[in-house]
């Protein structure tokens, strides 16, 4: 079997980067019915086979992470999910986290939950076939928030779900997420990222977490969705840099989220990024960047399905071409 450092290194294969398909049966029936699909188990499947069976998809995925629902799926031939991902060279995971929810004691915050029970539902899961686990904590920025509190409840879930990952053989992803939403500059992007970084870092740390077999997925430090001031990629790259500095050298990678970007900044960010010298690997961990051309080509229709693969096709090799710019710098 191979061990977690083994699949953290095909995870952040030179070129290629993560497709995140793991919204919730919630989340996704919503944005289905957004796209006038109707939200069933069906149409969810059929989505996920859309993308996944995307011809030549593992050219720039190496990974793709799935929810409970669709783990527990088949592809349209029968294949069980994770055995048909497999099947066409991308390593299949699992979102493992039950959700943000209020947090006790913090009005207006949250923690995620999902711990109870976690290690029988990582069996099951390398049982169904999964390599590695995702787990996201949340963190909205306002004048008081997020407290000290928060970022410590939610540091200590990352750190004891990535221990019980790599105990059970998965790669944990580790993200952190401090989310868009908000009026913030991106100076206190900077200020509430770095700050949330260094508590996961010691809870990790404190658990014995191997850094070479986790993959990192960090936002990336931007202004808030309600400040007019737009961050331009070169600054966006250099101030995420310099809050990721402090991790450390045998991190196996950092692979961003895009967080509600659109598409064209998301990449441009990536690209702007691949400039920095660091000792690990920077890729990209996308959903809605990546997917959400697919769904709105699809719409459900059958006779669109290669509209649907086709524009999904498109935007990773747009983020892969951004990725593969880090080794054509080395070469040079």
């Amino acid at each position: 079997m191979s061990t977690c450092r083994e699949i953290a290194t095909q995870l952040m294969a030179p070129g290629k980067g993560i497709l995140a398909a793991d919204e919730s049966i919630g989340t996704m029936s919503t944005r289905l019915e957004q796209a006038g699909v109707a939200a069933t188990a069906e149409n969810r499947r059929v989505y996920r086979e859309l993308l996944a069976t995307t011809p030549d998809l593992a050219d720039g995925i190496s990974g793709i992470i799935l929810c409970d629902e669709t783990i527990k799926q088949h592809f349209s031939d029968g294949t069980p999910f994770a055995e048909a991902v497999r099947a066409v060279g991308i390593l299949p995971g699992i979102k493992v986290d039950t959700g943000a929810k209020p947090c006790p004691g913090l009005p207006g915050e949250t923690v995620t939950e999902g711990l109870d029970g976690l290690s029988a539902r990582l069996t099951r899961y390398v049982e169904r076939g999964a390599m590695f686990a995702k787990w996201r904590a949340v963190y909205t920025i306002t004048d008081t928030t997020p407290t000290a509190g928060a970022i410590a409840v939610n540091a200590s879930a990352l750190a004891r779900y990535a221990a019980a990952c790599q105990e059970a053989g998965l790669v944990p992803i580790v993200e952190p997420e401090v989310v868009m939403s908000g009026n913030h500059s991106q100076p206190r992007c900077a200020e509430i990222t770095a700050a949330v970084h260094a508590a996961v870092r010691s809870a990790l740390d404190l658990l014995n977490v191997d850094p070479a077999g986790m993959v990192l997925k960090p936002n990336m430090v931007i202004e808030g969705t309600g400040n007019p001031d737009r961050t331009a990629p070169e600054d966006v790259a250099a101030v995420t840099g310099k809050v990721l500095r402090a991790w450390p050298d045998d991190l196996a990678g950092v692979a961003f989220l895009s967080g509600g970007q659109p598409p064209e900044r998301a990449t441009a960010n990536l690209a702007a990024l691949q400039y920095l010298r660091t000792p690990w690997p920077l890729t990209f961990s996308f959903g809605r960047a990546l997917v959400t051309p697919a769904l709105l080509a699809w719409r459900g229709d059958a006779a669109r399905y290669a509209d649907g693969q086709a524009a999904v096709a498109e935007q990773v090799r747009a983020n892969s071409a951004a990725v593969r710019l880090r080794t054509e710098l080395q070469r040079t």
